[in-house]
């Protein structure tokens, strides 16, 4: 038996019907939602991460571009999960980062965008050009790609590296109305994230431009002011003094 067939064979012995009901409703499978069409489990995030710990040294990154490929969501997050194990096991190969490149069509929810992408792409950009994040944020095939733009910069926060997210934020800031409510969330996160680190930075970079942020973005943002500014933000009545 293979990697690949011993890896999926275990996922799908977690099955789970009850709590597939619960995530195919969470993870918005419905027609005409961000996750129509996903397939899943019922398999809980820390099951997940017990497969990947238990079979990211046997497996290959042929038998994670099948795993990836997979039609069931879990499926997919324990690929990428290994590949985490992986990289970090590995951290100056770059078949990694590549690898996780050439398979972004197949990170296709904000769950697999936010357990990945900063683990792998965003730490292994951390000495080199990090054009391909503007790029993704930018021209992104998809919400996912678009996400993985901004996302994978949490690295970078965690190294005290900030201008790269206030930058990428920048460019979501000019898309056109109306900007997916997923974006909007990932772009407030990572700035309230930068602001955390330097929340003098984040108070003039909001300054100049709360009023014309969307509101999703910007709840997420302000999330760790005091009330009393929060509401001056929402109110637009704030004035940097």
């Amino acid at each position: 038996m293979t990697a690949y067939e011993t890896v999926l064979q275990a996922m799908l012995a977690l099955k789970n019907d009850e709590q597939r009901t619960v995530l195919e409703r969470f993870f918005k499978t419905g027609k005409g939602q961000y996750g129509e069409g996903d397939l899943f489990l019922g398999i809980k995030v820390p099951q997940s991460r017990a497969v990947a710990k238990q079979y990211y040294k046997s497996c290959s990154l042929d038998d994670l571009h099948k795993l990836t490929q997979s039609p069931y969501h879990e499926v997919r997050l324990v690929a990428l999960l290994i590949l985490v194990l992986q990289y970090k096991h590995d951290k100056k190969n770059p078949a990694y980062a590549d690898f996780y490149l050439s398979h972004t069509a197949f990170v296709n929810n904000w769950d697999l965008v936010d357990l990945s992408c900063y683990e792998i792409l965003g730490d292994w950009l951390l000495d080199k050009d990090r054009s391909v994040l503007y790029r993704l944020a930018d021209k992104g095939k998809s919400i996912w790609e678009q996400r993985i733009g901004i996302v994978s910069t949490m690295q970078f926060l965690r190294h005290n590296q900030l201008d790269d997210t206030y930058a990428i934020a920048d460019i979501f800031l000019a898309k056109p109305a109306p900007l997916h409510d997923l974006l909007q969330k990932a772009v407030g996160w990572l700035l309230r994230e930068a602001g955390k680190r330097d929340t003098g930075r984040l108070t003039a970079y909001l300054a100049t431009r709360y009023q014309r942020m969307p509101r999703t973005m910007l709840r997420y943002a302000i999330e760790k002011y005091p009330d009393v500014v929060r509401r001056q933000f929402l109110d637009g009545t704030f004035v940097l003094k």
